[in-house]
């Protein structure tokens, strides 16, 4: 699994990727979703990196929980047999759990090891972060 990251020495290009300014080293390519740091043109936070292929099976996920949701709504106007609705529903929450455990890998992996590695006082609030993140993951 490939993924990339961000050098200090970034800077967007064209399509508001980064790559970096390095001449001797490939351009690197960074898909940032909403964790940690700052983005200058809306204020939002942002991811440190994204890996583009588990931002591409989560998309995908995504797209067959709506279709599944969309579906219950379905049933439930239908009068569908409860258990079988029960069931469904079963199905779309796993589902949601895993894009959940996808995107708890990334930001452990890019914006939790950034945050703690780069020091600047940050370690204790992202550890605290990690700890409620865990807890509201485990219900």
């Amino acid at each position: 699994m490939s993924h990339t990251t961000r050098s200090h020495g970034a800077k967007p290009d064209q399509q508001g990727s980064h790559a970096a300014e390095s001449h001797d080293a490939p351009a690197l390519r960074v898909l940032q979703c909403g964790c940690g740091m700052p983005d200058v043109s809306s204020g939002e936070r942002k991811a440190v990196a994204v890996d583009p292929e588990a931002k591409a099976r989560n998309v995908t996920r995504l797209r067959r929980i709506e279709g599944q949701v969309r579906g219950l709504q379905k049933m439930v106007e239908e009068d569908r047999y409860c258990a079988d609705i029960l069931t469904q529903i079963s199905s779309v929450q796993e589902a949601l759990r895993s894009v959940g455990r996808e995107l708890m890998r990334n930001h452990l992996k890019h914006c939790a090891a950034h945050a703690i590695r780069a020091g600047e006082g940050h370690e204790e609030a992202m550890v605290d972060e990690l700890i409620e993140l865990i807890y509201k993951h485990s219900r």
